[in-house]
């Protein structure tokens, strides 16, 4: 009887996290407001901006576009994983890959997200380059090189892990 309610405590403890998923939800707020922030600032002074710093602005948005996604995909898929399926009606607009993100696999598109993010900042120091300190852009690309070789890692490690299930499906 103990254990049976403790296994239940435990089970149900998995609604503590919706909380946290609704924040993301309020962070995506967030994102859009800054976003929107960004594009009146790039309206309102079109004109005196020079190319190079229009160009360091359209890299923010975009780099702000993929941090909106990637707050989407962790917000949906770890709800969906972690606390409960989300039912929506047929006729609703559905989302292709909801259902089909397991942790692993939004650990793999969580860990590209974050390179093409780092990319995105790579490239705007290197828009800027007459502005950065050599010794900082070095370690810039260190750390950008560390997520890179960390998602081929992580990528390495899926498909060694998950080989074996697969060929296993195979067979039957």
């Amino acid at each position: 009887m103990l254990e049976r309610f403790v296994e239940r405590l435990l089970y149900g403890s998995r609604w503590l996290l919706a909380p946290i998923y609704l924040g993301l939800a309020l962070v995506l707020v967030a994102i859009g407001v800054k976003f929107f922030q960004e594009i009146y600032h790039l309206l309102t002074h079109i004109l005196e901006m020079t190319e190079s710093n229009m160009v360091l602005l359209v890299l923010g948005l975009i780099d702000l576009s993929l941090v909106g996604s990637l707050v989407v995909m962790v917000m949906f898929s770890g709800y969906e994983n972690f606390v409960s399926q989300i039912d929506i009606e047929e006729g609703d607009d559905k989302l292709a890959w909801l259902g089909k993100l397991d942790a692993g696999t939004l650990k793999l598109k969580l860990a590209a997200s974050i390179v093409a993010i780092s990319s995105i900042h790579l490239l705007q120091e290197f828009v800027n380059i007459p502005h950065v300190p050599s010794e900082q852009l070095m370690w810039y690309v260190i750390i950008h090189l560390t997520f890179v070789v960390s998602a081929l890692l992580l990528g390495l490690l899926d498909r060694m892990s998950f080989a074996s299930h697969r060929d296993h499906g195979k067979d039957h």
